[in-house]
């Protein structure tokens, strides 16, 4: 086949996310061309803008636009990268209404990070099932009422709309699109040379905690997404209270009122919550586990997690693989309202 296979024009948005953006541009260069000769021959890629400014990402470092927007029709995938959910309003009107005429003459659009929010906010995700963070999962909520996105998976492609986490996912999406119009060699090739190992699906659950304690109240939302932030070291609720700039007080009554838990309950939750993906998704040891998730040291872990689940550590990531029979019954979990599953 003659001139590229495929070819992608980039948004990136105010404050865009370094590395989500350079891991989908890096899988296409590598995938472009034979050897490291980095051209643009079976790959083909520009940044675009309305201005032709510089673009600062979150990290400081600014790219330079390649060409002006001119005609959307010329890109199989036009691709959207955001980063910080506060700069996504600052978006060009101009960019917004190149996706809009993307969108119109049926080119695939790509939201990358929080380009599934811009694309949200052009009004062209109706219908369409997103992939968002686990990260920015409650922001997303906070924004766009009576839509979930999902949360427990690296990237959805939905049709014509394509969109992922971010981060390391965006070279996995990058290579799902290398895969299909260059060939999966060229796509394996990019994520060897990326030092990744395989090639991840969409199914493949986020390496971060989807939120699985559920409050419509803000303070609350809020100190969860610290709690998850700060898992390997867990905050005292004095601290919580401190950085959310209420009193103590105040903040075990919300977690009460809304959750039936105390702010510490809560915390332990989680962090159990993130052992147990922990002992399911990988080889990592329990010393490792209990250090990750904020626990002391192992006995502290092993008491508590046989305390919430019944079981050991070793024997729940034993039953997990499938080599010991589920438990007639286990020991109550705490109390709270969780979602389904």
């Amino acid at each position: 086949m003659d001139g590229p296979r495929l070819r992608v024009g980039f948004i990136l948005a105010p404050r865009f996310t370094l590395c989500a953006f350079a891991n989908f541009v890096d899988v296409l260069r590598l995938a472009a061309d034979e050897g490291d000769r980095s051209r643009q021959v079976h790959c083909v890629w520009k940044v675009l803008s309305a201005s032709m400014n510089p673009i600062q990402s979150s990290a400081g470092v600014s790219v330079q636009p390649d060409e002006r927007l001119g005609d959307p029709a010329r890109f199989d995938y036009v691709v959207v990268v955001g980063g910080l959910v506060g700069e996504i309003e600052r978006l060009n009107p101009d960019n917004v209404a190149f996706l809009r005429r993307a969108a119109a003459l049926g080119v695939p659009l790509v939201g990358v990070c929080t380009g599934a929010f811009i694309l949200h906010r052009a009004g062209l995700m109706q219908g369409y099932r997103c992939c968002v963070s686990w990260f920015h999962h409650e922001d997303f909520l906070e924004q766009f009422e009576g839509i979930t996105p999902v949360s427990d998976r690296i990237f959805v492609v939905d049709r014509d709309r394509l969109t992922c986490s971010g981060g390391a996912s965006s070279a996995h999406l990058a290579a799902w699109l290398v895969d299909r119009h260059v060939g999966r060699a060229a796509a394996t090739k990019s994520l060897h040379i990326m030092i990744i190992d395989d090639a991840l699906t969409g199914e493949a659950p986020q390496p971060g905690l989807p939120i699985d304690l559920v409050s419509r109240d803000p303070l609350v939302r809020k100190a969860l997404n610290l709690m998850q932030q700060s898992m390997d070291a867990p905050l005292t609720v004095e601290r919580l209270a401190e950085r959310l700039h209420v009193g103590r007080r105040k903040l075990e009554r919300r977690f009460r009122d809304t959750l039936g838990l105390s702010p510490a309950a809560a915390d332990k939750a989680i962090r159990v919550a993130q052992a147990r993906f922990l002992l399911e998704s990988g080889d990592r040891s329990i010393t490792h586990i209990a250090n990750e998730t904020g626990f002391c040291d192992v006995s502290h872990l092993i008491n508590v997690f046989r305390a919430r689940e019944g079981i050991t550590p070793d024997a729940y990531r034993l039953r997990a693989r499938g080599g010991l029979p589920q438990l007639a019954a286990v020991a109550p979990r705490v109390e709270g309202r969780f979602s389904p599953g």
